[in-house]
């Protein structure tokens, strides 16, 4: 298999840690999702990738966390 990124076959599997927070201000009062997957991380780019299980993923689709085109702003504007 080859990096996404740089096309590089230089890539490892590792074991992570994750948490992952709903965007914005909104997210602070949301709890952190955990997840421990493994990584597939190209070492020659940084470039990586991983899935999140099945039970932490139904708990992010449950917080309604934003879609990946919301911006996460609370509509407010500098003036």
């Amino acid at each position: 298999m080859f990096c996404k990124n740089c096309h590089s076959d230089n890539q490892r599997i590792f074991n992570g840690e994750v948490a992952i927070q709903s965007p914005g201000v909104a997210g602070l009062d949301k709890p952190v999702v955990f997840v421990f997957p493994q990584l597939l991380i190209c070492l020659n780019c940084g470039f990586t990738e991983f899935v999140v299980p099945e039970t932490e993923l139904r708990a992010l689709a449950e917080r309604g966390a934003a879609r990946s085109d919301d911006t996460g702003a609370d509509g407010a504007g500098a003036a």
